[in-house]
């Protein structure tokens, strides 16, 4: 057989040729959707930066084989690791991944789509690395920008009208097809390679939901998406070697992706490709939590301010006869949760834990999931005492695109009659609504997680180049990926 075989000659399904077309033609002109990928990409760094704190995840990193070294290979941020660029995706995805505290798309399906980073920054880095050292121009920042957007957009639109979560398959599927895609035309693919690079994305294997949700819920959930980036480098790599693609993966009678995985139904789509995805995307910036119960966690903070004096010994909680959440359908199906709460994972995918950190401290941090935090018996008096209701407007407007909104409100009500004031907020701060108050918070959070790593002028080069849009487009990948390594 061929190298460049395929089963049939037949044509291939249309939502993959188009997903193609996008991928090679489409030209951004968006001003707007460049300088939100610059702030996305800041943030989804600052996010890698922040979980090398956390032992959990950096007991992952690195060389599948210790002490491997790999010539012209892709550096890990924050690190002294240089591998190779399958095992590089699979590191920065897991990073940003790890305290759910990167973007986030909502529709019928949602996820982060600034995941796909881990693949796109990892195979840029060694592109230009390697044309370096063959004397060819490298990559330039705003290639990694471009792909982003794409990658943004391929996952956001296959989101707006399309549950996976509702046939059990996890988020990080859009990962693995949409990075596939930015990433075999970044390794110089054509039309036909990013179709065969996109049908063995469709039917590789799929990441159940497992590990989101109760009695299973684990740390499987901060690395997937990593996993998924990564796969689609190593497919991506394959097809560039001449490896055969499937043209009806989605559509085949009996055994495509439609039949065996997605009952049946073919793919729906609300809008066209284009750059909409990347300009109205939610930027996580106050929590790091769920996206959504961020404005839940924000209505705790407000009602934190007036009732804390009520909420501040066990015996005080007594005396509260119920918390009223009022939330929208998406909330209610991924993240009501009664009973206990076994880890971390379990505890930021879950409302009432995180509306109760709000309401007792006036602040949630990553550390507020650990256990320390969780075992103060007010978290789960306050807990039990949660109801979460539905608004039907609250869901009706979650799917509005011209909305978009994320609502929830909280009430306090005590067993005295009395009542805390009724605090609702519907567009989270990371909301397109509320830019011009979010991206200087956006920044500030980026500071903070360069001082993590870097003595204060380091940060300040790397924060200085950052917030230089022109200068930063023009930059080889690999000298902005060196400000970041500690090799």
């Amino acid at each position: 057989m061929s190298l460049n075989a395929s089963p049939t000659k037949q044509k291939p399904d249309q939502v993959i040729v188009d997903i193609a077309d996008y991928v090679l033609n489409y030209e951004i002109d968006s001003n707007h959707a460049f300088d939100t990928a610059r702030n996305c990409m800041i943030d989804t760094l600052g996010c890698g930066l922040e979980a090398l704190s956390y032992p959990a995840c950096t007991k992952l990193l690195g060389p599948t084989v210790p002490g491997t070294t790999v010539p012209n290979g892709s550096r890990i941020p924050g690190t002294s690791y240089q591998l190779d660029p399958i095992n590089a995706a699979f590191n920065i995805g897991a990073m940003v991944r790890w305290l759910d505290f990167n973007d986030t798309w909502l529709a019928a399906e949602w996820g982060h789509p600034s995941d796909n980073l881990g693949g796109i920054l990892a195979v840029a880095d060694w592109i230009s690395r390697t044309n370096q050292a063959e004397g060819k121009p490298p990559l330039l920042i705003k290639d990694v920008l471009e792909a982003m957007i794409k990658a943004h957009e391929i996952q956001g639109i296959l989101a707006l009208e399309n549950s996976f979560n509702r046939v059990g398959l996890d988020h990080v599927i859009l990962v693995k097809v949409a990075s596939t895609a930015v990433i075999t035309k970044m390794l110089g693919g054509n039309k036909e390679q990013i179709i065969d690079a996109l049908s063995n994305a469709w039917i590789d294997g799929q990441s159940l939901r497992t590990y989101r949700h109760a009695p299973n819920t684990g740390s499987r959930k901060s690395w997937a998406a990593g996993d998924a980036t990564s796969r689609a480098v190593r497919l991506s790599l394959m097809v560039m070697k001449g490896e055969m693609g499937y043209p009806s993966a989605l559509s085949a009678k009996g055994w495509g992706f439609y039949d065996v995985l997605f009952e049946g139904k073919e793919f729906q789509f609300q809008r066209g490709y284009g750059s909409y995805v990347m300009e109205n995307i939610l930027f996580k910036i106050s929590f790091p939590a769920e996206f959504h119960a961020q404005t839940a966690v924000e209505c705790a903070l407000t009602l934190h301010g007036t009732e804390v004096s009520r909420l501040d010994t066990v015996d005080k909680i007594e005396l509260i006869e119920k918390i009223m959440i009022t939330t929208h359908e998406s909330a209610i199906r991924i993240i009501d949760k009664k009973g206990p709460l076994s880890n971390p994972a379990d505890r930021d995918h879950c409302i009432q834990y995180m509306s109760a950190i709000g309401l007792l401290k006036g602040n949630l941090t990553a550390q507020d999931y650990e256990n320390e935090t969780a075992s103060d018996p007010r978290v789960d008096k306050l807990r039990n005492v949660m109801v979460c209701h539905e608004s039907e407007q609250f869901s009706r407007d979650y799917l509005d695109p011209e909305k978009r909104s994320i609502a929830n409100a909280i009430q306090i009500f005590y067993k005295d009659g009395t009542a805390s004031p009724k605090v609702s907020v519907e567009y989270p701060i990371g909301h397109k609504r509320r830019r011009d108050e979010g991206i200087p918070k956006l920044v500030d959070k980026f500071k903070i997680n360069l001082a993590r790593e870097f003595d204060t002028g380091k940060a300040s080069v790397i924060l200085e180049l950052s917030m230089d849009q022109s200068r930063l487009e023009e930059m080889p990948v690999n000298d902005y990926v060196d400000l970041f390594w500690k090799g």
